[in-house]
């Protein structure tokens, strides 16, 4: 009988080390709940097998090898003792810290920042997405010119750190790499005038922009599927989705039936402590998009130990983007479904939660109305625009106009009239202006149509057929 090969890739056997500095460089989590984030950044590459995992007291850093000499062999003992091909430090190495680590445990080293640029080679599935990691790997890379290099080109997603073609490759071209980055650069250049460009029209449209962020995993594409009936991947799972992804959606009213205020739903890349630098550069157009919002949906998983200190690396982010301090932010505290019935119920209880914070469940839809109630009030507060009641005829004939008025959801009651219909309406200042407008682009088209019927006869244009 003929031996049979298997095709597929056997996943790499990963150990992962968190080092604890103590109460140094200002680390907010608790050793055993960074590991278990490091732990979970692995495992969301599918090519990663984890096979142990360890926090590693750290007193003095060594600047050749990170850790002491007695440190280094005691963990060389458990790195041996399971096997492992690839060892995932969960902070910063230098280069030469990775070559001396590699050469005395005789594995392959990959920091955090070299870990998170993986997860999100694997994940970006829009050009822009792609060109914005490549850009960031390229950055990472160049500093260091240790790791794997075959003149940029790779036979699978990812960008060799963890495995892949082209093992070590000492000799770097770093001329390669600069030439990349010029061409990757200019490439982005022109995804951000596509993209300004379209910040540019969703501003002629009367429709406010709220923005979600928060922490990976916080749930923000379970919440946004679950006011949008969008399919966006939403798994429990670091970093499960990536690509930003926006949506024009009515708000459902306070009864469920009739349409409320339109707004446009943007969901954005989640954030984690130590962000590397070189992404949140990369990213600086996708995650621009909250700069304009009108309204900010802060999503924490309220059921994590450590929600505090997530929320305030969210807030450490926003700030690097330059987020104003004023403007309008709503906290979304998801998740309650996973805690105790008692704690559920005081969260829920108005009079145990800010004015600014909403307790929902993304998951159970628990809270839901009253966190549509209070992205409607706040949006009303910060547009300013009080909502006039009015009355429209439309004549039967025009029925795109009446449609905009019902797809903008500010039909209150309709009747019919001898030569159409009589609306009214309960609309701000903003919509007024954007229907009355509708009235200029037909009179434009009427006249075009006008001056054609002048320049032929019975409206036949010789040149339609030829």
């Amino acid at each position: 009988m003929a031996e049979t090969h298997s095709t597929e890739t056997r996943p790499i056997r990963s150990f992962v080390i968190h080092p604890d500095l103590g109460d140094r460089r200002g680390q907010r989590r608790a050793p055993d709940l960074a590991l278990e984030e490091a732990v979970g950044l692995a495992r969301a590459l599918p090519a990663i097998e984890v096979v142990g995992a360890t926090v590693a007291k750290l007193r003095n850093p060594s600047p050749g090898m990170l850790f002491s000499s007695g440190k280094l062999a005691e963990l060389g003992a458990e790195i041996a003792a399971v096997d492992t091909e690839l060892v995932l430090i969960d902070g910063p190495v230098t280069p030469v810290q990775q070559r001396n680590l590699e050469k005395e445990w005789d594995v392959k080293i990959l920091d955090r920042t070299g870990l998170i640029l993986e997860i999100f080679a694997d994940r970006a599935r829009t050009r822009e997405g792609v060109l914005q990691v490549e850009l960031a790997a390229l950055s990472y890379q160049r500093t260091r010119l240790v790791r794997a290099w075959t003149h940029l080109e790779r036979q699978r997603g990812g960008f060799g750190f963890v495995g892949g073609p082209g093992e070590t490759q000492i000799e770097a071209d770093r001329r390669a790499i600069d030439d990349q980055m010029i061409r990757l650069r200019r490439q982005l250049e022109r995804v951000v005038r596509t993209r300004t460009l379209h910040r540019a029209a969703r501003a002629k449209v009367p429709y406010p922009i709220v923005a979600l962020v928060g922490y990976t995993n916080a749930g923000k594409s379970t919440l946004f599927n679950r006011l949008t009936g969008a399919e966006v991947m939403a798994a429990d799972m670091l970093f499960a989705t990536l690509d930003p992804t926006m949506r024009a959606i009515h708000l459902p009213s306070a009864d469920g039936e009739a349409k409320g205020r339109r707004i446009i739903l943007s969901d954005t890349v989640g954030f984690i402590s130590d962000l590397p630098h070189e992404l949140v550069a990369a990213f600086r157009a996708t995650l621009e998009e909250v700069l304009e919002a009108d309204l900010i949906l802060h999503v924490r998983d309220i059921s994590h130990p450590e929600t505090e200190e997530q929320a305030a690396d969210v807030g450490d982010i926003l700030d690097s983007l330059g987020v104003d301090e004023d403007v309008a932010l709503i906290e979304v505290w998801n998740k309650i479904d996973a805690l105790s019935p008692d704690t559920r119920a005081a969260l829920r209880r108005t009079d145990a939660r800010r004015a600014d914070v909403q307790a929902v469940s993304a998951l159970t839809g628990e809270g839901l109305p009253d966190l549509i109630a209070a992205i409607d009030a706040r949006l009303a507060e910060v547009l300013d625009e009080p909502r006039r009641p009015g009355e429209v005829l439309v004549p039967h004939a025009d029925g795109r106009r009446r449609a905009w008025l019902h797809d903008a959801g500010v039909v209150e009651r309709e009747e019919p009239a001898e030569d159409g219909q009589r609306l009214r309406v309960l609309w701000t200042d903003r919509q007024r202006i954007a229907f009355e407008a509708l009235d200029g682009a037909r009179a434009d088209a009427a006249d075009e149509d006008d001056a054609a019927e002048q320049r032929t006869p019975g409206g036949w244009d010789p040149l339609a057929n030829d």
